[in-house]
C-alpha cells in the first residue's frame, strides 16, 4: 500500500499510472476539486491537511509501506511533514517532482519569498498580476493594495477563494477566476485586457503553465517576479513516472 501525496495535475497522472499498474495507493488532497479529478479514476483517496501525528496514523491504519511524495513543489510543510513520517516509520520516501524551469532574462527578478515578492512589486508600482494562488494573497495586499499600484487577483474560482479576496478588500472587477491549463495567447489576451506591468508567480515548472506565464510577459515587455522553489532536502528526486515505477519495482511492494 502506498500513502501519495497528491497536488499537481502530473501527480495526478502519476496516480492513475501506478494504480494501471496494479499498486494499491491512498491519495491524500487538500481541495475537493482534486479530489473529484481523483475520484473520476476510481482513486481512493483523503481530503484535507495531516499533521506529523495524523500522517503516521494513517499511513499505519492503512498498511503503508511506502511514501510517495507528489505534492506541489511549494507544499513545504506537507513534504517535511512525509520525510519525518517515512523516518519514524521505518519506510521508503519517493520525491516526485517536475523539472525545474530554466529562464534567464533582464525582466525576471528571482526572490526568495513571498514576502520579498510583494516589497519587489511595491518598488515597481502598477498594474500588477498576482498569479500566486490564495494561500499567501495576504502579504501582498499587505504592500500592494494602494492608489498607485491595481492589483489584479488570478486564482482558482471557488467560494473560499472570492470570500479571501473580498475579505482582504480585492475588488470583484480585479479578480480573475479561472482554472487552468492557460495557453500563452489566453495569458497574452488577460495581460492585454487588464493593462498589467508586471507579474508574479511561482517557479513550479512546465506543467504548471509557468512557461506560458512567463513567456507571453516578455514578449509583452512585462516584468516578472518570480518566488524560487524552497529548497528542501528530499533526498533523491525523480521526474517521470518510470523513475518512480522502477524505484517502486526495486523495493519489491507490488501489490
Amino acid at each position: 500500500m502506498i500513502l501519495f501525496l497528491a497536488g499537481t495535475s502530473d501527480a495526478r497522472e502519476l496516480a492513475i499510472f501506478l494504480q494501471q499498474k496494479g499498486y494499491d495507493i491512498l491519495a491524500t488532497v487538500v481541495t475537493q476539486s482534486a479530489a473529484d479529478s481523483l475520484q473520476q479514476e476510481g482513486i481512493r483517496h483523503r481530503i484535507g491537511r495531516l499533521n506529523l501525528e495524523q500522517m503516521q496514523q494513517l499511513a499505519t491504519e492503512i498498511g503503508a509501506n511506502m511514501i510517495v511524495d507528489a505534492s506541489h513543489p511549494f507544499a513545504e510543510e506537507a513534504s517535511k511533514t512525509a520525510i519525518e513520517s517515512a523516518k519514524t516509520l521505518g519506510i521508503p520516501y519517493l520525491r516526485f517532482e517536475r523539472k525545474d524551469s530554466v529562464f534567464s532574462h533582464p525582466l525576471i527578478t528571482e526572490v526568495e519569498t513571498y514576502e520579498q515578492a510583494a516589497l519587489e512589486a511595491q518598488k515597481r508600482g502598477g498594474t500588477i498580476m498576482l498569479t500566486t494562488g490564495s494561500k499567501t494573497l495576504a502579504t501582498f495586499t499587505k504592500h500592494l493594495l494602494n492608489e498607485e499600484i491595481k492589483l489584479i487577483a488570478r486564482m482558482l474560482p471557488n467560494v473560499e477563494n472570492m470570500e479571501k479576496c473580498s475579505e482582504l478588500g480585492i475588488p470583484q472587477k480585479n479578480i480573475i477566476a479561472i482554472q487552468g491549463p492557460f495557453s500563452k495567447e489566453l495569458n497574452s489576451a488577460l495581460y492585454k485586457q487588464y493593462g498589467v506591468t508586471l507579474m508574479i508567480t511561482k517557479e513550479s515548472g512546465q506543467v504548471g503553465s509557468m512557461d506560458e506565464k512567463i513567456e507571453s510577459a516578455i514578449d509583452q515587455h512585462i516584468e516578472v517576479i518570480m518566488i524560487k522553489r524552497p529548497r528542501i532536502d528530499y533526498g533523491k528526486k525523480y521526474s517521470s513516472k518510470e523513475q518512480i515505477l522502477t524505484q517502486l519495482q526495486g523495493e519489491l511492494i507490488h501489490g
